[in-house]
């Protein structure tokens, strides 16, 4: 994996990945205060949102910049803790980030993105003595496009040693090639609902290639989920799920919580609009699996 995210970026913008912007006026919402831990971090990519106001387009302008592309590494991460500096920021969001790759989270944290960070594994592996340490001041868990890469493993590794697992949150969106009912059990073993956000799917990035749409449209197809008008027009889809205690769940369900986000306005985020979903179900019933690993055309943030 690279040193800095130039190339991470490059790769956004020719996918015109968007998932950010449907995603970080949702997870303003959830999140109630304290820690946010952002599973499948990468170079800080949300952290980046979540703290200043920049949107994903603003943060693929900057990387593509012509005299930000013959800098080494190291100078590049001096010229970004000076651009991160320069720009207001909100001092009530605390983010700390978990990824498997170590250049991405070393970055991140170079420049001042994120609070704390930990290149592990959970997947393979139960979390290191800093990282339980790290987690204790967490209230929201985030992962934008991560799952498939890390699986139930990751989140129940996390919930073990959290020690008030019972009122966390989390905001996931999930590509819909993958089945995430296992992850809905996890958190529900801790008293947590996971709940879809009803009505709606969100088009995350446009396929690399033929072959990688092909791929697509034959998991959804083993799982009967109807891609007409999403994943075959060309883009990757995915659904949000939203994770709450039982007892807010219980008071607010999730189709006013929807409202709610809907109306909420968002100071730095030109939102695209969103996919009506016909098939309007609660989340549970698509998990991925694996490492929060490197993929070569990027599909997380």
């Amino acid at each position: 994996m690279q040193p800095d995210p130039r190339r991470l970026y490059t790769s956004l913008r020719t996918l015109d990945y968007r998932i950010p912007e449907f995603a970080m006026p949702v997870i303003a919402h959830v999140h109630t205060g304290g820690t946010v831990l952002d599973v499948c971090c990468s170079y800080g990519v949300g952290a980046a949102q979540l703290r200043y106001t920049l949107s994903i387009a603003d943060l693929t302008v900057r990387y593509r910049d012509p005299a930000l592309a013959t800098l080494d590494p190291r100078a590049l991460v001096a010229a970004d803790r000076k651009f991160f500096a320069a720009r207001e920021q909100r001092r009530d969001v605390r983010v700390v980030g978990l990824d498997a790759s170590t250049p991405a989270i070393r970055y991140a944290l170079n420049v001042g993105l994120m609070a704390d960070g930990w290149a592990e594994d959970l997947e393979r592996s139960e979390p290191s003595a800093a990282l339980v340490a790290g987690l204790a001041g967490v209230r929201t868990i985030t992962c934008t496009g991560g799952v498939g890469y890390v699986g139930a493993a990751t989140f129940r590794r996390i919930l073990d040693v959290h020690p008030d697992p019972a009122n966390l949150r989390a905001v996931l969106f999930v590509l819909r090639v993958f089945d995430y009912a296992e992850i809905v059990r996890a958190f529900a073993e801790r008293d947590l609902v996971a709940e879809r956000l009803p009505g709606v799917t969100f088009p995350q990035r446009r396929f690399a290639n033929a072959a990688e749409r092909d791929s697509a449209l034959r998991d959804l197809a083993d799982r009967r989920v109807d891609a007409a008008g999403k994943e075959d027009s060309g883009w990757f889809h995915a659904e949000c799920v939203i994770v709450r205690p039982a007892v807010e769940a219980a008071r607010v369900p999730v189709g006013e919580l929807a409202a709610r986000i809907s109306a909420r306005p968002s100071p730095n985020l030109v939102r695209p609009a969103p996919s009506v979903d016909r098939d309007d179900v609660v989340a549970g019933n698509r998990s991925g699996g694996g490492a929060c690993a490197r993929p070569t055309i990027p599909s997380r943030g």
